[in-house]
């Protein structure tokens, strides 16, 4: 009996144990993704959607998003115990074993392709499992350790959120979908590149490829300039093709340039702190231009 009683004090209490399951699903990052996902749903359609179809997607989507988060962090375990960034992961500290966090990943991503095969449709599952698969999979065991890139071919699956929840609503891949994507797809390199800059030792130190490590920072910091300014065209494009109107295009102009500003700074300027600093402004840069086209649809659609 003592020693069931030790056992019971040693082991993690269940509000303990949800709490590293949830870790694993990287909360933060998936909330943005979500983010994006339920943008993409709203301006799919002129006015309200079904919201018994936008919960199930939602819910859907946050599910498998999850599941390839606690994927990556499985299979990045030992990595991430050799980054101060990512050490205290569950899975880097042993304090969930392998077999939890595969049955966990398994489970969310079955129970969340389920609900958007059943209650949305069957081509957002399936665009949903392929950016599971590019993600956890591509990105993560193939393309991250290999080649400095793997921000820029990687983005390809990470850009997939707005595309998701349109596909969710219309049943289909529309051009103003593409468009989503194509901002998303470059805003990721200046935005992580941004992180790697003030991160170097960390990802020297696990040994992966980063821009950083392989070409330097001076390099890297032309790639974040050069990404910022490209990702600036990209913005303007929902207006130059009619799918935004001067709500949108001021909101799009006015953080770009603070982008670009930031960016240039970070040209000319070094230090970790704005490098960090870049980083944050990037996340708020997304989220920020995504409500603006969301404002702009339904101003346009009042109208």
């Amino acid at each position: 009996m003592p020693d069931v009683i030790a056992t019971a004090a040693a082991s993690p209490s269940l509000p303990s144990r949800a709490r590293q399951f949830y870790a694993l699903t990287k909360p933060r990052v998936v909330q943005l993704i979500v983010f994006c996902a339920l943008i993409g749903m709203l301006l799919a359609v002129p006015g309200l959607p079904d919201w018994r179809r936008l919960v199930a997607a939602t819910i859907g989507i946050w599910l498998v998003a999850a599941a390839a988060a606690a994927f990556n962090c499985l299979v990045e375990r030992r990595v991430d115990a050799r980054m101060s960034r990512t050490a205290w992961r569950p899975t880097a500290r042993g304090d969930l074993s392998v077999s939890q966090a595969v049955v966990f990943s398994v489970l969310l991503c079955a129970i969340g392709s389920a609900l958007l095969y059943l209650a949305v449709n069957a081509l957002t599952m399936w665009l949903t499992l392929a950016t599971f698969v590019g993600y956890a999979v591509v990105y993560t065991v193939v393309l991250k350790p290999l080649t400095p890139q793997n921000i820029v071919i990687g983005g390809a699956s990470g850009a997939m959120p707005p595309v998701l929840g349109w596909a969710a609503m219309r049943g289909e891949i529309g051009a103003e979908a593409v468009l989503m994507w194509l901002i998303i797809f470059l805003w990721t390199p200046p935005h992580f590149w941004s992180l790697a800059l003030y991160r170097v030792d960390d990802y020297r130190k696990a040994g992966i490829p980063m821009l950083p490590v392989t070409h330097g920072a001076e390099s890297t910091r032309r790639h974040v300039f050069g990404y910022t300014l490209g990702l600036f065209a990209s913005s303007l494009l929902p207006v130059a093709c009619g799918m935004s109107g001067p709500i949108y295009l001021v909101a799009a102009l006015a953080l770009g340039c603070a982008f670009i500003a930031r960016s240039w700074r970070l040209l000319r300027s070094y230090s970790d702190d704005l490098a960090r600093r870049t980083f944050r402004f990037s996340i708020v840069y997304l989220a920020l231009l995504f409500l603006a086209l969301l404002i702009d649809h339904y101003a346009r659609s009042r109208g």
